[in-house]
């Protein structure tokens, strides 16, 4: 039966191939850190200086980390083998929901197993057929597929596009409930949605707002918690979703906070949450000594912020198309898709990692190499990072 299937899958993989998107999965023979080994096709190992992981804070195989991870599997074991409500939920997992609910300034928090089961299980269970639901044009594919589940009337506008969104709440008005949802921080071009101006307009037309704090949480906001700080929105955003695989120790696990009444309806009728096991000790006790961390002290944010200014002011200065950006992802445009994926080849070479992004993951001919900064970053890796782009620019008549 699976002959005919078989034969088209092939197809359809050599015209990627034969395009140059076909996406390679390099081997990491090290913790994920600055400076990684990668392993060739020949099984050899190479040491490149690592910029494309949303390890923001540098806390991937950070000791402390490390060791709270240890300890809550000696003291809370190595899996749950359930769900949550029936015999899932350990003393660990509470403690963890509430130091997220004080660090958002939210009044209760539901995790999950990801975000993308997070943005996937908040939608369905709030909103239904007499509700509306208006969405940013470049949300996380995980939104996208949370809202594709509920029954809401969608709109959608263009991106941080104020007017648009306001056109929206205007047709949107004949709906029962209305919530705009929008990235804190979009992914592939490195801005901030406008969460002032936002949360102005659902005042204005009785919506709530909800963010995705993915890349934005740990980042943005004068000690970088987020849109919410960065805008001073507290208490004006109704539901704030993240992740705990990035700048929170970049491990896995994802988050929805926000009121006691919306976050105690998602306990009982979101199906990620009711139909998935719960976050493995481990991370609840790594995640916990994180947030630990974060509040004793602000050095790591300030680190990567520094980092990110540093970087991006000598790549403009050396004549690169940089997306203009208000947190740790750096977009450098090439437009090109063949052009994303050369550029990056030929950086490994030189020794630096990243990765180039093309239609569908951007629009066509937007292809990009994204750049992102971390705290571990030291100066001597960016300047090393800055002369390879130069160098393979020039080659490429990228740059002058």
């Amino acid at each position: 039966m699976f002959g005919k299937m078989k034969q088209h899958l092939q197809g359809e993989l050599s015209e990627i191939k034969a395009a140059g998107l076909y996406k390679n999965e390099r081997i990491i023979t090290t913790p994920q850190y600055s400076e990684i080994k990668v392993q060739g096709a020949d099984g050899t190992e190479k040491s490149v200086l690592n910029f494309c992981a949303n390890n923001y804070l540098g806390l991937s195989n950070n000791k402390r980390v490390e060791d709270a991870a240890i300890k809550a599997i000696q003291s809370h074991g190595y899996g749950m083998s359930s769900v949550r409500f029936i015999c899932g939920t350990q003393d660990l997992h509470k403690e963890l929901e509430q130091e997220i609910a004080r660090y958002f300034k939210t009044e209760d928090t539901i995790l999950y197993a990801a975000c993308f089961d997070a943005n996937g299980g908040v939608f369905e269970p709030l909103f239904g057929e007499e509700d509306a639901i208006i969405s940013d044009s470049l949300n996380h594919a995980s939104i996208i597929d949370g809202v594709r589940l509920c029954k809401a009337k969608r709109y959608r506008f263009a991106n941080a596009n104020m007017e648009e969104l306001e056109e929206c709440l205007k047709q949107a008005q004949a709906q029962r409930h209305r919530i705009i949802v929008t990235d804190g921080v979009f992914s592939m071009d490195g801005n901030v949605a406008p969460m002032d101006k936002i949360c102005d307009l659902a005042e204005k037309y009785d919506a709530l707002v909800m963010v995705d704090e993915c890349h934005s949480a740990g980042v943005v906001g004068a000690t970088g918690r987020g849109v919410a700080e960065k805008y001073d929105c507290y208490g004006r955003i109704d539901i704030h979703t993240g992740t705990l695989g990035k700048a929170f120790g970049g491990a896995i696990g994802g988050f929805t906070t926000g009121p006691k009444e919306i976050i105690d309806m998602l306990r009982q009728r979101s199906r990620p949450y009711l139909f998935s096991n719960s976050i493995p000790p481990a991370v609840v006790g790594a995640s916990l000594e994180v947030f630990k961390m974060l509040n004793e002290s602000d050095e790591l944010h300030t680190t990567l912020m520094s980092n990110v200014e540093y970087f991006r002011t000598r790549m403009v200065d050396a004549g690169f198309d940089i997306k203009p950006t208000q947190s740790a992802i750096c977009a450098i445009m090439l437009y090109d898709a063949k052009l994303s994926q050369d550029y990056a080849a030929r950086l490994l070479e030189e020794g630096i990692y990243v990765t180039g992004f093309y239609y569908p993951v951007v629009p066509k001919g937007e292809a990009r190499i994204r750049v992102q900064l971390s705290a571990a970053h030291t100066q001597e890796q960016l300047d090393r990072a800055i002369a390879a782009f130069i160098k393979v620019g020039k080659e490429m008549g990228v740059i002058k």
